[in-house]
């Protein structure tokens, strides 16, 4: 790494030189006989990557590809940091000739502002997709969100891959998160050679997840809505792991919930991870959303106030039917890990 007085400009591709440009018909070498598959996988500095990459280091060669800066959590991780807006995202592909891309950096609702997320998750994702395309990837793997579903009163009790996105509908800070769904489902429509594979899973939480459950669970005391307390689904970030593992390994293109088939209502999650419940009063429905913005991170985001009122269960049987895949991990194990760390 280069010495910290003399930093690259902000922006460029950093932690590693990149590729020297090369005339656009230039050939791309033909792999050697039993070469090593090569796998970039972004959003490389959070806890779901790390664990990726290391599951994958035996069988394969991996990039860590990183838009959100080097001060997350597993910075090690990262080969490269690169805004993925920017031309010298093209030099990391001309220098390596990857096989698969797991695409698992999203910057989160809670995150800069709706036209910077937009910028990166959808605009961004987009440049993603196309130099894939270019460069001859044959494999794309890209981790969504349950929430694309929106939760809202008249959901069904089971939500399976055809239930239609409402999360634009009903919550406006999730726009950029379904938007980034549409234009995947156009990638793997329109380009099956990318073999494209979306996965949307529950809650994931664990070692290293800091994401607004994963905070919250993680508190000594945790807000609920007096009336309401509903039913959710948890996977293991390890569980989640093997999940995103047997996507590529397995290489069948599609869109699969990714959850276990049980669930535990929210304040019953609370008392098992060993946090006070703090009521918030749930209407007029706006309350509830003041007093969560004026809470902060200690409580959830404001526009995923419905979520913690109406329930949104997952069907997760087509990818446990297509990758022989069941979550490891049962709901103790989880939970003793928040209440441990109390």
């Amino acid at each position: 790494m280069a010495d910290s007085k003399n930093k690259p400009a902000r922006n460029s591709v950093r932690r590693k030189a990149p590729a020297r440009r090369q005339p656009a018909a230039a050939s791309r070498p033909v792999p050697a006989a039993g070469r090593r598959g090569k796998v970039m996988v972004t959003g490389a500095a959070g806890a779901l990557a790390k664990q990726v990459m290391d599951r994958l280091r035996g069988d394969y060669d991996v990039i860590g590809v990183d838009f959100r800066g080097l001060h997350s959590m597993h910075p090690e991780s990262v080969d490269y940091e690169v805004d993925f807006n920017k031309r010298t995202f093209e030099d990391v592909f001309r220098e390596h000739q990857f096989d698969a891309i797991l695409h698992l950096g999203r910057i989160q609702s809670s995150q800069l502002n709706a036209g910077r997320r937009f910028s990166a998750n959808v605009v961004g994702t987009d440049r993603l997709f196309r130099f894939a395309l270019k460069y001859g990837v044959e494999q794309v793997t890209v981790l969504s969100t349950y929430h694309v579903y929106g939760a809202e009163p008249n959901n069904p009790s089971l939500i399976d891959e055809d239930f239609p996105l409402q999360a634009a509908n009903l919550h406006r800070q999730l726009i950029d998160a379904v938007e980034l769904e549409n234009l995947a489902n156009i990638y793997l429509y329109k380009h099956p050679e990318l073999h494209m594979t979306l996965l949307r899973p529950c809650n994931v939480a664990g070692p290293g997840v800091s994401n607004a459950i994963s905070r919250l669970l993680g508190q000594s005391v945790a807000p609920c809505l007096s009336g309401f307390s509903p039913l959710m689904q948890f996977i293991h970030v390890e569980d989640l792991a093997d999940a995103v593992v047997a996507a590529l390994k397995g290489n069948r293109p599609g869109v699969y919930n990714v959850a276990p088939d049980d669930y535990v209502a929210y304040q019953d999650a609370l008392e098992l991870a060993g946090c006070r419940r703090l009521f918030m009063p749930s209407l007029p429905p706006v309350l509830p959303r003041t007093l969560a913005g004026l809470l902060g991170r200690f409580s959830f985001p404001a526009y995923l106030t419905d979520f913690f009122k109406y329930a949104v269960v997952l069907d997760g049987s087509r990818f446990e039917r297509t990758f022989d895949f069941v979550p490891s991990r049962d709901f103790g194990e989880l939970f003793a890990f928040y209440r441990g760390n109390k």
